[in-house]
């Protein structure tokens, strides 16, 4: 069985430690372009993406001006293991509205439908919530309550409603991580280690995911819509 656990604070550092640790290892399903682990630029954005969440993380409470909350499930056998976590953004002037901006269980908690039940939790709390997803996400979030709203980037846009909130959300800018010493560290070291052609193939590689993604999102919409 599995426990739910809501924040709207600072939450433990042993919590904390797990939820990055699911990022980075469940970067795939995170990341809107599910970048695979066979592509050279794969540890650029576990480093990037973990530490976007890492930002909303000391976000909570309100300590850089955005309202941030999270859903935690632990595990009843083992109450210490973090097994899944939403990350969500309530929407500043409008009560029933929420955007969720990450989430990740473990692959071996699939089948025990921790997303679910957690994404579930939080449409108890926000009943007007969106979200992104893969094309392949669709069905599984629709049993949740969720339609099909159209596309964002390489992703389909989903809410509990037929309509976005008119609200507004506020989000962090991370633009800054893609360009701190660290992500240039880390691209230093692949290009010295594979060479600038590998490093050249590999963002076209990733270039070339987005597009299909987007092709594929948009055909899908359309299908659904028409």
């Amino acid at each position: 069985m599995t426990t739910l656990t809501h924040f709207d604070t600072a939450c433990p550092e042993s919590v904390n430690g797990q939820i990055l640790q699911l990022v980075v290892d469940h970067l795939t399903d995170i990341s809107a372009m599910e970048i695979a682990p066979s592509n050279l630029l794969y540890s650029i954005y576990q480093y990037a993406i973990g530490f976007e969440v890492h930002l909303y993380l000391e976000a909570l409470g309100g300590g850089k001006g955005i309202a941030v909350e999270l859903i935690v499930a632990t595990d009843d056998q083992d109450p210490e293991k973090v097994t899944g976590f939403v990350l969500y953004l309530p929407v500043k002037d409008d009560p029933q509205a929420c955007g969720i901006a990450y989430m990740a269980e473990l692959a071996s908690h699939r089948h025990l439908g921790v997303t679910q039940a957690m994404v579930r939790e939080v449409v108890r709390r926000y009943p007007h919530c969106e979200l992104t997803c893969s094309v392949s996400k669709v069905a599984a979030f629709e049993q949740s309550g969720f339609q099909v709203l159209g596309t964002r980037g390489p992703q389909v846009l989903m809410n509990t409603r037929d309509h976005s909130t008119d609200g507004l959300m506020g989000v962090l800018d991370v633009a800054a991580v893609y360009n701190s010493t660290e992500v240039r560290q880390i691209h230093t070291y692949l290009l010295q280690r594979n060479g600038k052609k590998a490093m050249l193939d590999a963002e076209k590689k990733r270039d070339r995911q987005i597009d299909q993604l987007s092709a594929r999102a948009r055909a899908f919409v359309a299908q659904v819509k028409g």
